[in-house]
């Protein structure tokens, strides 16, 4: 077990309120979904167990991991209800009946105004990532959730961080709860930190190209405190020949989910995102993390790094500051015990100043999980031509209506033709390359 799941799972399971706070990969939803699960009455088909997210992303990421978890359990059903989605199928599979509910504050509202979810069995409320929820301003929707949630349940509250704002509801809705906090400090074995000086906003955009063509990052993240400057930088490193796109609350919800599919199988290099956006990314071998501006807390900055250098392997993380950044370069120092010393960029010279593209390419299928796709179908399709094998073949996702698969970029058009003039499940579909 993790140290999150040591210190919080004999708690849980005994019934206590448990507010837990520790980063991102710590493994926070594995200790809340068995703890739920746990208590779970399988034979009453009523909601008995409820988790808030701040963002569709996260609950999809939760919801997937307490079905994995759920495996060996015969007929549990998890019913994710967000935003960004129509609200038709998700009334139709609550007219069903669930035992877990995952999905995000404002549709959870609206379903329990309208009267189409009943939390009168609810034994468990777990707010994931409650700091962002209150930042996201869903503090009138929670405050109406928890009025209609029963008096006599467990709550489960997990944050990256405390700030002072969920005082207020830990007070509120919680009896006697064990706190429990995991120390936020990254690993110096697998994390390598650097810190470079900048000037001006002009300067911290060359200075992020540098950085790239500097690392040549499979996968990198870069984070801005504000959703204006992700789509400046994204538009700013596209224009300039980077594979980049940007991540922020104003995407719609499929321009939005798109960009973390290609992100996440290869077809995109970099993403700049603000941290509420990129909450729920999960991406293998994180190469890179860059701070476009230092976070404004201490904790968010150790939220943001610890992202590369997962699961044991090897990360770097750059932060651009300039003279103006001093007050929270002291606050970092403190917070992380350690002296920071700003490198200046001009010391380092691009022996090979060539932008590498993404090796992957994504193709978009018109026909999902209700058309009985399967990732078998699309990978027999594409190796029954001889000229495509199965390593030239990269992740494939199916969604209700749509399937996406990356395939190497030197044989996308090949790739295409063959999905295109061949058939799948004794019928053609329509595919495109997806282009961010």
């Amino acid at each position: 077990m993790t140290p999150i799941q040591a210190q919080s799972l004999p708690a849980i399971i005994a019934g206590q309120d448990v507010i837990a706070q520790g980063k991102t990969g710590s493994g926070k939803t594995a200790t809340f979904g068995l703890g739920l699960l746990h208590h779970l009455n399988v034979k009453r088909f009523r909601v008995q167990a409820m988790v808030l997210c701040p963002t569709r992303e996260l609950a999809d990421q939760v919801a997937k991991e307490i079905r994995k978890l759920a495996r060996s359990i015969h007929n549990i059903k998890v019913l994710t209800l967000c935003g960004g989605s129509p609200t038709g199928p998700q009334i139709g599979s609550l007219e069903h009946g669930a035992h877990i509910i995952v999905g995000t504050p404002g549709r959870i509202e609206d379903h329990l105004r309208k009267g189409r979810l009943n939390l009168d069995e609810l034994n468990t409320l777990v707010l994931d990532e409650a700091d962002r929820m209150l930042e996201m301003g869903f503090q009138d929707a929670l405050d109406l959730i928890f009025s209609l949630c029963p008096t006599q349940r467990q709550n489960l509250l997990f944050s990256a961080t405390f700030p002072k704002q969920i005082k207020p509801i830990t007070e509120h809705i919680m009896k006697d709860p064990l706190m429990v906090k995991v120390e936020s400090k990254h690993d110096h074995s697998t994390i390598t930190q650097h810190f470079y000086h900048v000037d001006s906003n002009e300067h911290r955009i060359e200075a992020i190209q540098k950085l790239l063509l500097l690392n040549h990052p499979e996968s990198a993240v870069i984070f801005c405190n504000t959703k204006v400057e992700t789509q400046a930088l994204a538009d700013s490193l596209k224009n300039s020949g980077f594979s980049c796109a940007a991540l922020n609350g104003d995407l719609e919800q499929r321009d939005r989910d798109q960009t973390l599919i290609c992100f996440a199988n290869k077809s995109i290099h970099v993403l700049v995102a603000t941290d509420v956006a990129a909450r729920g990314l999960d991406v293998d071998n994180l190469d890179l993390v860059v701070n476009y501006q230092l976070a404004h807390d201490p904790e968010i900055h150790v939220h943001r790094i610890g992202r590369t250098g997962r699961a044991g392997s090897k990360g770097m993380a750059c932060t651009l500051v300039s003279h103006k950044e001093a007050h929270k370069i002291i606050k970092l120092e403190e917070y992380l015990d350690i002296s920071i010393d700003s490198e200046d960029l001009s010391d380092f010279t691009v022996e090979n100043p060539v932008i590498s593209q993404a090796k992957m390419v994504t193709l978009h299928i018109d026909g999902g999980k209700k058309q009985k796709l399967r990732p078998g179908d699309i990978l027999g399709a594409l190796t029954g031509n001889k000229a495509i094998s199965g390593d030239q073949i990269g992740k494939i996702q199916i969604s209700a209506i749509a399937a996406y698969v990356a395939v190497n970029r030197n044989i996308a058009d090949l790739a295409l033709k063959t999905i295109m003039n061949g058939k799948m499940k004794g019928k053609k579909f329509r595919v495109r390359q997806l282009k961010i």
